[in-house]
């Protein structure tokens, strides 16, 4: 049986519902957008309509105003009384949220049932598109990177297959030949995100600096290193602001971050050491040096890699459960991650084996008195189970 994500169920309830808002999918690349469309299309019992703006040569907004217009004569023609029209990657027409909008106030003032399900890759345009033109118009779901649970579900994998290869369901079927799966990532993955979702569509003076930035704060994944060290060690020299604006497209396109120290006042947390963090595991140790077997039966490496595991897990999970990621820091005294839900903080500690105690979590719940401390690994919930679960919970 084909694997459904989560979303599918309630994506297909919202298509199958009376024309209210229209549907609009978004998520970083290859986290399976167009398979679980094509998964609901299967079940879907109203007519419809797929495009895709990738098949078209020189996509424009006349070519979506026209695929449009067709819809509502298939409707008029057939009798048709409602029908779905999709799109998928709709961020790559240009002006694409002006027409949506004009297209899609016209059926709503004719009361027209034409459902309308958007997708895209790329989470910096397709939202700064529907905050834009679209407000009040539309329902936003998000796809994240896939957890443990889910590639265990689906291919079978073990705790540390997932802690090496990441969740990309595209990637599975190369994981017994290493260097396939890294050519695999790298040029199927990383490369289309870096080029397509931020080069194209964003004016960015220096690309080999960008690309150089990725490469090492995936590599730090889990680490404190400074902008001011980074820019000192990248060939292609750029300033502090520079390398700061490329990781944040870098997080919109669900690639790399850098979590901010918590702190109570927002001076602080800006002007923070940021602790680089991948969306998805596979980012990181595509460019070790380790081979999965050497990670496996050694503590201090596994410790490291574990560690980063669970911090893709809490970013990738981030906008969906609406909460944000930080750690914490105190002279000697640090916490790994910080999660903030409005009023309620939780503390989560990830205890690998590979360092010494601290008391960091003790320190913080003083000081902050959090909704939660958790220990995560020794003494504490076992790393399976804590990537298994509903981060959701952590805050009822």
């Amino acid at each position: 049986m084909e694997y459904k994500r989560a979303p599918f169920t309630e994506i297909l309830h919202r298509i199958n519902e009376p024309r209210g808002k229209m549907q609009v999918i978004v998520g970083p690349r290859q986290v399976g957008k167009s398979t679980l469309i094509g998964q609901i299309l299967e079940e879907c019992t109203i007519p419809f309509d797929s495009y895709s703006a990738d098949d078209v040569t020189g996509v424009s907004a006349d070519w979506l105003a026209q695929a449009w217009e067709s819809q509502r004569m298939k409707m008029f023609a057939r009798g048709e009384s409602k029908r779905l029209m999709v799109i998928d990657e709709i961020q790559k027409i240009k002006n694409w949220s002006e027409t949506v909008k004009a297209e899609w106030d016209r059926d709503t003032r004719e009361k027209r049932e034409l459902v309308i399900v958007l997708l895209g890759s790329s989470r910096m345009l397709i939202e700064k598109g529907l905050t834009e033109s679209l407000a009040g118009r539309f329902e936003l779901i998000r796809l994240a990177h896939w957890t443990y649970a889910e590639m265990k579900d689906c291919f079978g994998w073990s705790l540390q297959q997932y802690v090496y290869f990441g969740g990309y369901p595209g990637a599975a079927q190369f994981i017994n030949n290493e260097n396939r799966w890294r050519n695999y990532v790298k040029n199927s993955l990383i490369e289309p995100s870096i080029s397509k979702d931020i080069l194209m569509d964003t004016k960015i003076m220096k690309p080999q600096l960008l690309r150089q930035l990725f490469e090492l704060g995936s590599s730090y994944s889990g680490e404190l290193l400074s902008l001011t060290k980074i820019a000192a060690q990248l060939q292609d020299t750029g300033n502090v602001t520079t390398l700061a604006g490329y990781l944040h497209l870098l997080d919109e396109c669900g690639l790399l971050c850098g979590l901010q120290k918590f702190a109570e006042d927002d001076a602080r947390k800006y002007n923070s050491v940021p602790k680089f963090q991948v969306h998805n595991n596979a980012l990181r140790n595509v460019y070790v040096d380790d081979d999965f077997s050497e990670v496996i039966e050694d503590p201090k490496l596994w410790g490291r890699y574990i560690e980063s595991a669970i911090g893709a897990y809490l970013v990738s999970q981030a906008q969906m459960n609406d909460y944000k990621v930080y750690y914490w820091r105190d002279h000697k005294d640090e916490v790994d991650f910080i999660l903030v839900r409005r009023k309620k903080k939780i503390a989560i500690e990830v205890k690998s084996g590979r360092r010494t105690t601290n008391q960091g979590i003790s320190v913080f719940t003083k000081m902050y008195k959090p909704y939660k401390a958790l220990v995560i690994g020794s003494g504490g919930l076992s790393f399976e189970e804590f990537l298994s679960m509903d981060i959701d919970l952590l805050f009822k």
